[in-house]
């Protein structure tokens, strides 16, 4: 496992892993008090401490959500404000401003125009291979009962199941990995901060729209909604910058939007459109990139995000109303309608009962989320070559139309026909005039399954039917979550949640007959507490469902039952899209620093020693740098020798320098003669040609210089960043948190009391200090950073 075969090692277990100090602190807290429990020396041969490897013989997994992988960096939020950025500022009129609104305004419009047209296409093609699939399978079923050969449509429903499954893992297995999965983790990580390699490329898109239809049409436990926010996003990434590197065309507009700050500004109206196309929900997409994802918000940002999120869903309304024969019906705002919930409401004695619904979906989630990261640590370590994720895959599909077929070739709930709107009633062994309840579950797309429990009459489920499909659906969904397909989790939690939630009522209405409640109602909020158990969202979740409910009398109850899912799943673990968070060990910060973590300063954290440059530095001397160096940003110094030990400290701070500045430096060859003295070669050299090399900047083995520029010496203090974020040797871990998590840095500082550089702290140095929770005792763990 630890060889390189194709560059397809496993991150987490394979590579090198190191300990950021000489020591590990771990940090505890009980009933107020606070003590060391232990200050151990690093062990040089295994790189664990002996309290991991204590762990260790308990958890055999304990390490992989204990380290970091140093692969991903950091996205740079911050404003370089050099001399090229306020010679350009002066240059500003009004009218420049005013077109710079104007065209914020304008790709927000083609981000929701485009969005919403994707969501159109996947849906509509999803619906014609389902069509397709499910009247053939259901032709051969109604011929083949009598002939006693139901094999064939059995073998029928598996080659189609696997074939549509094959190709959407070929497309993530062989051609883009990072289109895996519904993308939400991957998305969260970038507003937060972190560079995840091709998460916004429009081959990722490409991957991931063709590969969500075949998942869903493969009848996998999947659903279409979730990869909506991860295609919004790419997007609106792609749109706000004017080209396509992929293509390698430039339509030369939006060069001004060529900038970390304002493709994460997009990047979040990207998702929120997913949101809204997905559920017809643009209140809910709003919220949702501010609860999930942003780190940087303000008012005029939130009024274009709803924009964005108001024209996707209007958009996919528009179109899906002439699909089905309707224009201009304006009734299909999602991809995604739970129906109209009319004439229902709750007695306040019902309250209780929404809060154990609520308790219910909080314990169903958390072991969700459990048996899902036990699974996710087997594919870490034995399925990580791609003919595996491949095989599994295949595997995965065969079995789920195998124990579809099982249920209801099994089963024996008839029901009348005309009581369930199933386009393919399956009679199977019923009586002339009925159909097969378990086929009719399985025989349509997930969501109209989810609308089914919701709106059918009572007794259209048997008990036993209902317990079958939510236990081996519950299953099913856990096991497909992490395969190396385009997959979302909101359908299949909102339909084992809406199984056990209908199963639920059914039990209430049999104990309280008097009460004639609405079996439909704990179907909804049975859906409701079995996704925020999952997933642990509370506030944008609420507004989604009730949005799609279209019926804002069920806002309190669908509250209730999220915040108290929520409370009782966080007492066990994680929501999923965190646990996969940890699992890729990205190093993502959360929305406050660790507690009791103020005894911490910043000479503690930082990285030392630090690799700076002069202020007026040797070609020669940046190039070796560049080469030898993995670091992205340099302090730039005066007073300083490299080749004289200075103690500790590496001379007075002058500002901060980037490497991708340093590259196009380089490779506009800005450089001052030695022999002809200090010449001033900057004033052709602007902002633009830093923008034109965004994002996708050379290397340094790519840039050519000669031996006589090697011996120029380049000026940078034009370039560099005079005033960027610093603090002091003694600033609390929690003060550096919040400038970094707010401010959206890359790089602070660290000065001592004469303003001379001592450290740098970056997101891994923050992000390794976590809090933890042993035996009752809260405290801080500081995690190992793995090389792969």
């Amino acid at each position: 496992m630890n060889g390189n075969v194709n560059n397809e090692r496993t991150p987490l277990i394979s590579g090198q892993i190191t300990a950021r100090n000489s020591y590990s602190n771990v940090q505890l807290h009980n009933e107020g008090s606070s003590y060391l429990h232990s200050h151990i020396q690093a062990d040089q041969e295994a790189n664990v401490s002996p309290r991991q490897q204590h762990i260790d013989k308990n958890d055999d997994v304990y390490h992989e959500l204990n380290l970091l992988s140093a692969k991903f960096e950091s996205l740079d939020y911050d404003t370089c404000e050099n001399d090229l950025f306020t010679k350009e500022e002066r240059k500003v009129l009004s009218k420049h401003v005013s077109r710079k609104q104007l065209s914020r305004w304008l790709v927000m419009f083609l981000v929701g125009l485009f969005t919403g047209l994707i969501a159109c296409s996947i849906d509509i093609v999803i619906e014609l291979l389902s069509t397709w699939k499910y009247s053939v399978i259901k032709s051969y079923v109604d011929g083949c009962v009598e002939n006693r050969c139901l094999a064939i449509p059995f073998i029928i429903f598996v080659i189609f199941n696997v074939g549509f499954v094959t190709i959407a893992a070929i497309l993530v297995a062989y051609i883009e990995p990072v289109a895996a999965g519904s993308g939400i983790p991957q998305i969260k990580c970038y507003l937060n901060g972190v560079k995840i390699p091709r998460v916004v490329r429009i081959k990722t898109l490409a991957c991931k729209a063709f590969g969500v239809v075949c998942s869903v049409a493969g009848g996998l436990a999947v659903g279409k909604e979730g990869p909506m926010i991860h295609s919004g996003a790419v997007v609106a990434a792609g749109i706000s910058q004017g080209r396509s590197t992929t293509f390698k065309t430039d339509c030369k507009v939006f060069e001004y939007f060529r900038s970390d700050t304002e493709k994460r500004d997009f990047v979040s109206g990207g998702a929120a459109a997913g949101v809204a196309a997905a559920f017809g929900a643009p209140v809910g997409g709003v919220l949702f990139a501010l609860e999930e994802g942003a780190s940087y918000w303000n008012q005029s940002l939130t009024w274009r995000i709803f924009f964005a999120s108001l024209v996707s869903t209007f958009s996919l309304n528009v179109v899906l109303s002439y699909w089905k024969g309707q224009a201009w019906e304006l009734s299909y705002p999602g991809l995604i309608n739970f129906g109209q919930f009319k004439d229902i409401g709750y007695n306040g004695i019902e309250i209780p009962v929404f809060l154990l619904v609520g308790i219910i979906g909080g314990l169903s989630g958390a072991l969700f989320n459990h048996i899902n990261y036990k699974l996710s640590i087997f594919r870490i370590r034995h399925l990580y070559r791609r003919w595996g994720q491949l095989l599994e895959a295949v595997i995965v599909a065969a079995i789920s139309a195998t124990v579809a077929f099982v249920l209801i070739y099994s089963t024996r709930d008839c029901q009348s026909l005309g009581s369930d709107p199933n386009p393919y009633p399956v009679q199977l062994f019923c009586s002339d005039g009925e159909y097969n309840a378990m086929a009719s579950l399985f025989f349509q797309t997930p969501e109209e399954s989810v609308k089914s429990l919701f709106h059918d009459i009572a007794g259209t489920y048997q008990p036993l039917t209902l317990s079958l499909f939510c236990v081996v659906y519950f299953l099913l969904a856990c096991w497909t979550y992490g395969l190396s397909v385009p997959s979302g989790l909101f359908i299949p939690s909102l339909l084992t949640g809406a199984a056990w939630g209908r199963l639920f009522g059914i039990g209430i209405d049999y104990t309280f007959p008097s009460l004639g409640i609405d079996i439909g109602k704990y179907a909804l909020l049975g859906a409701a507490a079995q996704l925020g158990g999952i997933v642990r969202m509370t506030l944008s979740l609420a507004v989604i469902l009730t949005e799609a409910t279209g019926n804002i009398t069920f806002g309190l109850p669908i509250m209730l039952v999220l915040v108290m899912a929520k409370w009782v799943g966080d007492y066990f673990n994680e929501g999923l899209y965190d646990i996969h968070i940890h699992l890729q060990s990205v190093p993502i910060l959360k929305w406050e620093p660790p507690p009791i973590s103020s005894n911490i300063v910043a000479s503690e954290v930082m990285s030392h020693p630090v690799v700076v440059l002069r202020s007026v530095e040797t070609v020669e001397r940046i190039q070796n740098v560049l080469k030898n160096e993995q670091h992205n940003g340099f302090p730039v110094v005066d007073d300083f020798d490299p080749d004289v030990d200075e103690g500790g400290t590496f001379g007075s701070f002058r500002g901060l320098i980037l490497r991708s500045q340093l590259i196009v430096l380089l490779k506009k060859k800005v450089f001052n003669s030695q022999k002809n003295g200090v010449v001033n070669r900057y004033s052709n050299l602007t902002l633009r040609n830093f923008r034109e090399a965004y994002p996708r900047f050379p290397t340094i083995e790519e840039i050519h210089i000669s031996v006589h520029e090697a011996q120029c010496t380049l000026d940078l203090r034009p370039f560099i960043n005079p005033s960027p974020y610093v603090v002091n040797k003694n600033a609390s871990l929690p003060r550096i948190f919040k400038l970094f998590r707010g401010l959206g840095l890359r790089h602070i500082v660290v000065l001592d009391n004469k303003h001379c550089v001592i450290g740098i702290v970056t997101r891994k140095d923050l992000a390794r200090y976590r809090s933890c929770d042993k035996d009752g005792k809260v405290g801080i763990e500081e995690l190992n950073i793995s090389h792969t």
